[in-house]
C-alpha cells in the first residue's frame, strides 16, 4: 500500500524538485504565522481573565468597606439602636453583604489558580514545543535542499565530462584522418578520448547514485519526515484550541459554583427582612420612654366674678386630699406630669396662662432635663421608669467590672502560690502591691453597688407593683435585650429643687397672685455665680448641652462638678453649657458652700 503525503504538503509533492522545496518552506511559514496567531489568542484570553479576577477583588474589596462603613460602632449609642427589629434585619444584610463580597474573592481566586495560572504554565510549553517542531521541520527543509544541492553538482559534472569525452573523441578522430600528423601524436589523441570517455562514466555512475540517493532521501522528506512534523505540529495546535475551549468552560463553572451560596446570602437577607415586627419595635419604644408620668386632669373653671382675692385652680395637679377621691394631687406620688412631648415654649406659655404654682415650673425644668441630657449621680432627674433602668444598668456594670477585678485577683494569687512553691520562677512579694490595690478597689466597687442598689430598691420598694400584662410586656423586652435592663421603675415625686425623690410628701402648693407671677415669670431665672474658671486646653462642644471653650478663656461657674466629670460654666447671658473639669481650672468664691483648691493642670 502507498503511503499519500501529508496534505499541507500534497502540493509540493508533486511538483519539480525545487519547486517542491519552494513550497514546503512556503507551508512552514504559513504553518508559523497560524501557530503564533493562536498563541497571541491564548495569551489575549489569559489578559481578559487576568482583568476580570481584578474586577472581582476589586468589586469585594468595595462591598466590605461598604459593610464596615455602616456598621455600629461599639460602645457607642449607634449600637443601642440595633435592638429593633428592623434595625437588626439591617445589620444582618450588611454581615450578608460581608459574606457575599467574600464570594466575590473565591471567584477570583479560584479564576487566578485555575484559569491564568494554568495556562500561563500552558504557553510557555507551547511556544516549547512549537519552536521544537518548526526547528525539525526546518532542518529536514535544509537537509533536502543539501541533498538537491549534491544532485546538481553531480549532474553537472556528469554533463561536463560528456561534453568533454565528446570533444576529445572528435580531436581523436581528426587527428587520425590527417596524414600529416605523427602516430605518435594519433596514439596520444587516442589515449586522451579514452581518458575523458572513462571519466564521463565515471561522472555518469556517481550521477546515478546521487540521483538514486535524492529520490530516496526526497520520498521520504515528503511522505514521512514532513508528514509527522506537520502532524505534531497539528495535534499541537488541536489542544491548544481544546485547551482554551476547557478553560471557557472553567470560567462559568466558577461563576456557578458560587451561585448556592450568593443565594444564601440572599435568602438571609430576605429572612431577616421577614422578621422585621412593627409592633415589637413600638413596645420597645414604649417600655425605653415611657415616663411614668400621668396625663394631667382638666382645670377648674376660675370664677373672676367674686370680688374676693383669687387663689389658683386646683386641678388634678393638684388635688385636695379631704375629699375623700384618689385623684392625683399635686405633690402625691400618682401626681399628674406635663406631657414631655410638649414643646418647652409651649410649656411655658400655658404655665404662665393658667398661673399654676411655682413647683410646675420646677417639674417643667426635671422635664427638658431629661430630654436634654445630663443629671445627678443617683438619676433623680429621670422619669421613675427610665431611673430604675439606669439603677438597674449602673447595678450590672459594676457588678461586672468587681467580677473583672476578682478574676485578676485570682489569678495573682495563683501566680503568688506558684512562685512561693517554686522561688526560681519570681518573687512572691512583687505581686503582694497588685493584690493589694485589687482588693482596694472590688471594696470600692462593693460600695458602689451597695449605694445603687439601695437606690434601686428604694425605687422598686415604694413603687406600686406591675401588672400582669407589664410584666409580659417587659419580660418579651428583656429577653430579646439581655444586656440592657433587668427591671423597669414606676412612678416617683418630684422634689422643688428639680428632682425626683421616692418619698411621699405632703407639700403644700406656693400660691402666688396673678399680678407676682406675670412679672416673675416672663423669663426664666439664670442660675447664680458660684465662682470663675480659666480654661487649660480648647475644648469643642459639639453634643447637646456642651459649650465650646479655648485655651486661656475665663468664664464664670454656675454649677460644680458632682462626680460625672462635668461642671457646668456660662459665658454669657445667653451662652452656658458643660465642659469637662480637667479642661478648666476652677476658683470658686468664698462664700459659696463648699470651697475646692483650684484644679491642679493636668498634664497633656
Amino acid at each position: 500500500m502507498v503511503s499519500l503525503p501529508h496534505p499541507y504538503v500534497l502540493h509540493a509533492a508533486v511538483s519539480a524538485p525545487c519547486l517542491c522545496c519552494r513550497k514546503g518552506k512556503d507551508q512552514f511559514d504559513n504553518l508559523e504565522k497560524h501557530t503564533q496567531w493562536g498563541i497571541d489568542v491564548l495569551e489575549k484570553y489569559i489578559k481578559f481573565v487576568k482583568e476580570r479576577t481584578e474586577i472581582e477583588l476589586s468589586y469585594a474589596k468595595q462591598l466590605r468597606n461598604l459593610s464596615k462603613k455602616y456598621q455600629p460602632k461599639k460602645n457607642s449609642k449607634e449600637e443601642e439602636e440595633y435592638r429593633y427589629t428592623s434595625t437588626r434585619a439591617f445589620l444582618a444584610t450588611l454581615n450578608e453583604m460581608n459574606d457575599y463580597a467574600g464570594q466575590h474573592e473565591v471567584i477570583s481566586e479560584n479564576m487566578t489558580s485555575l484559569i491564568t495560572g494554568e495556562l500561563t504554565r500552558y504557553v510557555q510549553e507551547l511556544k516549547q514545543e512549537r519552536k521544537s517542531h518548526f526547528h525539525d521541520g526546518r532542518k529536514a527543509q535544509q537537509h533536502i535542499e543539501t541533498c538537491w544541492k549534491q544532485l546538481e553538482a553531480s549532474k553537472r559534472r556528469f554533463e561536463r565530462d560528456c561534453k568533454e569525452a565528446d570533444r576529445a573523441q572528435q580531436y581523436f578522430e581528426k587527428m587520425d584522418a590527417d596524414i600529416n600528423v605523427t602516430k605518435a601524436d594519433v596514439e596520444k589523441a587516442r589515449q586522451q578520448a579514452q581518458l575523458r570517455h572513462q571519466m564521463a562514466e565515471d561522472s555518469k555512475a556517481e550521477y546515478s547514485s546521487t540521483l538514486q540517493k535524492f529520490n530516496n532521501e526526497q520520498h521520504e522528506h515528503y511522505y514521512t519526515h514532513i508528514p509527522n512534523i506537520f502532524q505534531k505540529i497539528q495535534e499541537m495546535e488541536e489542544r491548544r484550541i481544546v485547551r482554551i475551549g476547557e478553560s471557557m468552560k472553567t470560567f462559568a463553572e466558577v461563576d456557578r459554583q458560587v451561585i448556592p451560596i450568593i443565594g444564601k446570602c440572599l435568602d438571609e437577607i430576605t429572612k431577616a427582612a421577614e422578621a422585621v415586627d412593627h409592633k415589637n419595635d413600638s413596645q420597645m419604644v414604649i417600655e425605653a420612654f415611657k415616663s411614668g408620668f400621668e396625663p394631667p386632669g382638666d382645670i377648674d373653671f376660675e370664677d373672676f366674678t367674686q370680688p374676693m382675692k383669687r387663689t389658683v385652680s386646683e386641678s388634678s395637679l393638684s388635688n385636695s386630699r379631704g375629699d375623700g377621691k384618689s385623684e392625683p394631687k399635686f405633690g402625691s406620688k400618682s401626681k399628674g406630669k406635663l406631657w414631655p412631648f410638649i414643646k418647652k415654649n409651649k410649656i411655658i406659655e400655658t404655665l404662665l396662662g393658667t398661673k399654676l404654682s411655682l413647683k410646675l415650673i420646677n417639674l417643667n425644668t426635671q422635664v427638658w432635663s431629661l430630654i436634654e441630657g445630663a443629671g445627678p449621680e443617683d438619676f433623680s432627674n429621670l422619669p421613675p421608669e427610665q431611673r430604675r433602668k439606669k439603677l438597674q444598668q449602673k447595678v450590672d456594670e459594676l457588678n461586672r467590672d468587681i467580677q473583672k477585678e476578682m478574676d485578676q485577683r485570682d489569678a495573682l494569687t495563683k501566680m503568688k502560690d506558684v512562685y512561693i512553691k517554686n522561688p526560681q520562677m519570681g518573687d512572691a512579694a512583687s505581686v503582694d502591691h497588685r493584690l493589694a490595690e485589687l482588693g482596694q478597689n472590688i471594696e470600692k466597687l462593693r460600695l458602689e453597688v451597695q449605694k445603687f442598689e439601695g437606690w434601686l430598691a428604694e425605687v422598686e420598694g415604694r413603687l406600686p407593683a406591675r401588672t400582669e400584662q407589664s410584666r409580659r410586656q417587659s419580660g418579651v423586652y428583656e429577653a430579646q435585650n439581655p444586656s440592657g435592663v433587668n427591671s423597669c421603675a414606676q412612678d416617683r415625686e418630684s422634689s422643688p429643687d428639680g428632682s425626683y425623690t421616692e418619698e411621699q410628701s405632703q407639700e403644700t402648693e406656693m400660691k402666688v397672685p396673678a399680678t407676682d407671677f406675670d412679672d416673675e415669670f416672663d423669663d426664666e431665672e439664670p442660675l447664680p455665680t458660684i465662682g470663675t474658671c480659666k480654661a487649660l486646653y480648647t475644648f469643642e462642644g459639639q453634643n447637646e448641652g456642651t459649650i465650646s471653650v479655648a485655651e486661656g478663656e475665663m468664664l464664670y461657674v454656675i454649677e460644680e462638678d458632682k462626680g460625672d466629670g462635668w461642671t457646668r460654666i456660662r459665658r454669657n447671658e445667653d451662652e452656658e453649657g458643660y465642659v469637662p473639669t480637667s479642661y478648666v481650672e476652677v476658683y470658686l468664691d468664698k462664700n459659696a458652700k463648699d470651697v475646692h483648691k483650684p484644679l491642679q493642670k493636668i498634664s497633656e
